[in-house]
This record gives C-alpha cells, sequence and structure tokens, in this order.
C-alpha cells in the first residue's frame, strides 16, 4: 500500500526544513504561534490568582502543546536525511530543550519554567520571512565576540582578582565596626561587586568615612571598567565589517567563494 503524500520523507522535509513553498511557510508560521502562546500559557500559570481560576484550560493546553511540539521534533528526526546532525546541530538541540520540560517536571517540578526556552525558537522567524540581513548582522556579532573571546578572559580575570582586593581592604576598614553589615569576605566582595557594577542594592552600605571614601572611589572606577568589553568587542566588529576577501573565501561565514562573485551564496555578505 502507498503511503500518503505528506508521509514520505521528501515532501515532509520540504513542509518542515524548508519556507520557500506556502505549506512550508505557513507551517513555521503556525509553530511561532504556537510557540508564543505557550509563553503566555506559562506566564499566566505563574500567576497564582489566575493558574488556580482556570486551572483545567491551563493544564489542557499545556499538554495539547506539549504534543503537538513532541510530534514536531519526531517528525523532524523523521524526515531528516541525516537525523544525527540535525539532533546535535544548534537548532536540534533548541528544539529538543524545548520540547523536554512537561516531562522533566513529572521529576522535577520547577523544571516546567524551562519551557520558557521555547522563545529561542522564535529564531525561525529569520527564516520564514527571508531576513538574511538580520542573520548576516549575527555572523558579523558571533564571528566578534569569538575574535574577542581571549581579550574579555583576561579582562574578566582582573576585575575578579580586583573586586576580591577591594572586598578584603573593605572587610579590613568595616568588619571591626559594631553592627557592620561587613560580617565577612564573601559578604565583602559581594558588596564590590554590586558597588563596581554600578547596581547598588543598598543593602550593605560602609558607616565610616574611610569606607565611604572607598566607595565613592569603586563606583567612578566601574564607570571606567564597565566599558572596556564593550570597546573590545566594537574593534573586532570594525575588523569583521572591513575584513576583504582571503583565499576565495567569505570573511562572515568562511564559504569559499569565486572570483566573480560579488556576493556570498552562503549568507549574503557583500564581498
Amino acid at each position: 500500500m502507498k503511503k500518503p503524500q505528506w508521509l514520505e520523507k521528501e515532501h515532509l522535509y520540504r513542509i518542515i526544513f524548508e519556507s520557500d513553498t506556502t505549506v512550508g511557510k505557513w507551517f513555521d508560521i503556525v509553530l511561532i504561534v504556537a510557540i508564543m502562546l505557550s509563553i503566555v500559557v506559562t506566564f499566566v500559570e505563574s500567576i497564582h490568582g489566575m493558574s488556580h481560576r482556570y486551572q483545567l484550560v491551563l493544564e489542557i493546553l499545556e499538554y495539547a502543546f506539549t504534543f503537538f511540539f513532541t510530534l514536531e521534533y519526531v517528525a523532524r528526526l523523521y524526515c531528516s536525511p541525516r537525523a544525527r546532525d540535525y539532533a546535535l546541530s544548534f537548532f536540534g538541540i533548541v528544539d529538543l530543550l524545548a520540547t523536554l520540560p512537561p516531562y522533566l517536571s513529572f521529576f522535577f517540578p520547577g523544571a516546567r519554567y524551562m519551557i520558557l526556552l521555547r522563545t529561542m525558537r522564535v529564531m525561525r522567524v529569520f527564516r520564514v520571512f527571508k531576513l538574511f540581513s538580520f542573520i548576516n548582522e549575527g555572523y558579523i556579532l558571533l564571528h566578534s565576540l569569538k575574535r574577542s573571546m581571549n581579550k574579555i578572559l583576561v579582562y574578566f580575570m582582573f576585575v575578579l582578582i580586583l573586586v576580591v582586593c577591594i572586598g578584603t581592604v573593605m572587610y579590613i576598614v568595616e568588619g571591626s565596626q559594631p553592627h557592620t553589615a561587613f560580617k565577612d569576605l564573601g559578604t565583602s566582595v559581594y558588596w564590590a561587586i554590586v558597588t563596581m557594577t554600578t547596581v547598588g542594592y543598598g543593602d550593605i552600605t560602609p558607616v565610616t568615612a574611610v569606607g565611604r571614601f572607598l566607595s565613592a572611589f569603586v563606583m567612578l572606577l566601574g564607570y571606567t571598567i564597565i566599558a572596556i568589553p564593550t570597546g573590545i568587542v566594537s574593534v573586532a566588529i570594525i575588523d569583521e565589517t572591513k575584513a576583504p576577501v582571503r583565499n576565495n573565501r567569505c570573511p562572515r561565514c568562511d564559504h569559499r567563494v569565486e572570483n566573480e562573485d560579488n556576493f556570498c551564496r552562503y549568507c549574503g555578505e557583500k564581498l
């Protein structure tokens, strides 16, 4: 007996993984709408008054969304020519993480709110509506972050050492005061992090003149230090956008291009 056309792997693949056809585009639009509605349901469930009043309706909706996303994930594995590659790809892992929380909630009740990972699946909107320019900008940002990672790690280690030193000094200055909030080194380092990042919760405050002077210094220091990572990444982004074509490869996605190409056929980057 011949399978219905919609059960054939090739036809199902065109619907689920491609948006060039009308049916494929509508599938992705329905998927995105379902993702957004499931997120709204999760937010409503977290409101105690609403969750008790509409408990049955919310549970039915959640089971329906869970069934839909599970079926969709299994269908992707079924029709993918390389199911293993899809399962280990970025979108494959995101799809799995977005599907598992309702099942994990049977063992770990708090895991159900990991459903909000489904927000990451909304990135499929870039493919549905052909927003390749946004994808191109995403490549620039990712490559810039990758190039800047070593510098950012060195900077982070420097800041970590700095807040430990400042926290220790503040503990020495304030720790001996009666009813002090600086009860231990951990609390003092926490204060240094909150102050240097200019968050300033105000739950821990110095009482001595020296402590207040040190607080003012740390606040001003925070304004100068916190902007450094932005500068590092900005320089990398400028270098990425000005990078010439080397060895007949796209400077954005590193795919091979031809000499007569004006744009990369893979990511759309202007060459």
